[in-house]
């Protein structure tokens, strides 16, 4: 279900996006909600890949695409809010449209700055709030429709939840429209 709902924005704003997302990311990586491993054809070689998903089906199906790859990827399931790494493991951590479904997103991106090294940088792309007056607003308005069908807030505001999470350098440009955006911290 998630990859039929998925496809009309993959096809309008994700497809260019993901690749130039992913493609940045190097060392040891952690892919927070890997999903049914859309990301997973874009690694360069040297990313050694830990993904993990809370979702056990998203999972096998993410599995079948990195072997079907023939590459080496750790993925497993876990979730975000309660991280099963030592502090400081990875050089990269990834997240593509994750934190619209994050119960606590604070929480989640609190543990994301634990496992991420000093230097080390948080890449996401991820849809936002408006911050137009009147899409914003019924952004807000509309929010209860998606969270009760498929449980995906669409009214989050992430870039102040990175704050709140311990984040200082943030960088932030739009991807689509002012709701998707494309985000780039780097740990102290």
């Amino acid at each position: 279900m998630y990859d039929m709902m998925d496809a009309m924005m993959e096809a309008r704003m994700f497809k260019k996006e993901r690749p130039a997302l992913v493609q940045q990311a190097s060392g040891k990586v952690l892919e927070v909600g890997v999903g049914t491993g859309k990301n997973l054809p874009h690694y360069n070689e040297d990313a050694e890949v830990f993904g993990i998903d809370f979702s056990p089906r998203m999972l096998a199906k993410a599995k079948r695409v990195a072997a079907d790859l023939g590459k080496s990827f750790q993925l497993m399931e876990m979730d975000v809010q309660t991280l099963e790494f030592a502090d400081n493991s990875f050089d990269c951590v990834v997240t593509t449209c994750v934190f619209c479904s994050v119960p606590d997103p604070v929480k989640g991106l609190e543990e994301i700055h634990r496992v991420l090294k000093p230097g080390g940088q948080l890449i996401m792309l991820e849809h936002v709030r408006s911050e137009g007056p009147v899409k914003g607003k019924l952004m807000d308005w509309l929010n209860f429709i998606p969270v009760h069908l498929y449980g995906a807030n669409i009214n989050r505001r992430t870039v102040d939840n990175l704050r709140a999470a311990g984040f200082n350098h943030i960088e932030s440009s739009d991807a689509w429209s002012d709701i998707l955006k494309r985000i780039r911290v780097v740990k102290e």
